[in-house]
């Protein structure tokens, strides 16, 4: 039965979120979509300028080079994160001492700031005093350090960082999905001769598949939105090696000068948000669409 009073009740329950989403959502999303189209320093009157940020952008050498790192960095994530964090499921599945333990262990990173798990690797990782480097010299690994933030190795190291802390994550969504697959079906294959393996083929993976697909669709946003690790560790460097989009996007709204005056480019950072905002859309699409089949498995 219709009721005014649950209804104003509903509302003033909705209220508090509904200003929170169009004071710091829809507000900001409208403003850069305006001033894309302007050339505003952040400071005085604006100039209209129609279109010739995106020209610039179309000719910006360093945004497609970050958008090239950007791919690197999501697909080297991927590749560690995934299989990972479904092998910690699979084991932590199971029922022995010390289980919940060990679960807390792995999702702890999750919890732990962005910020102080970077500044720490950046001190695991030093070339001349880093613990990764002494113990490598130690054990006669190598003869001399390794600068695993120089220019070679500096998109490893990031990439390692960045999935150490996924990680734990992703485990805790397997997990839950694991929990869900009825021990009947496991029984009876036993039964049917089935080793571990078959079971794991035939049974576990075609049953997480709905479940699968969205942490992988959620693991490529995180992967292609992610850059406060490396802005911490390398600050994009060393010669751009580790610039990501939205680290690029970062300096051009919040532009913090390490050497001479940096000026604030609101107007064509709004354009390289709109295109990296185009680019993570596009890739999340792609991939929803062509893994469709993951929903219809059983």
């Amino acid at each position: 039965m219709f009721s005014w009073r649950r209804l104003q009740e509903n509302c003033l329950f909705l209220f508090p979120s509904v200003i929170l989403t169009l004071v710091l959502g829809i507000y900001p999303l409208l403003w850069m979509l305006r001033f894309m189209f302007y050339d505003y320093p952040g400071y005085g009157n604006e100039l209209f300028i129609g279109l010739d940020n995106f020209e610039r952008l179309a000719r910006d050498s360093e945004f497609w080079k970050s958008v090239q790192n950007t791919f690197a960095f999501a697909a080297g994530k991927l590749l560690i994160t995934i299989p990972l964090s479904l092998l910690l499921a699979v084991l932590l599945n199971r029922s022995f001492r010390g289980r919940n333990l060990l679960r807390a262990v792995y999702f702890m990173p999750t919890i732990i700031s962005t910020a102080v798990i970077s500044v720490v690797f950046y001190i695991i990782f030093n070339s001349y005093n880093g613990m990764v480097n002494q113990l490598l010299m130690k054990y006669h690994l190598i003869d001399q350090p390794i600068s695993w933030l120089g220019p070679k190795y500096a998109m490893l190291t990031v990439i390692l960082v960045a999935a150490w802390g996924a990680v734990g994550n992703y485990m805790l969504l397997f997990l839950a999905g694991l929990q869900s697959i009825p021990q009947d079906l496991y029984e009876s294959a036993s039964i049917d001769g089935a080793d571990a393996v078959q079971r794991f083929r035939y049974i576990t993976i075609p049953m997480l598949g709905p479940i699968m697909q969205i942490i992988i669709m959620l693991a490529i946003i995180a992967s292609l939105k992610g850059y406060e690790s490396i802005m911490v560790m390398t600050d994009g460097g060393p010669i751009g090696k580790t610039e990501v989009m939205y680290l690029y996007l970062y300096k051009l709204l919040f532009p913090v000068p390490t050497g001479p005056p940096v000026e604030q480019q609101l107007g064509y950072g709004s354009a390289v948000g709109f295109a990296t905002a185009v680019i993570v859309g596009l890739i999340t699409a792609i991939y929803y669409c062509m893994t469709k089949k993951m929903n219809k498995v059983f």
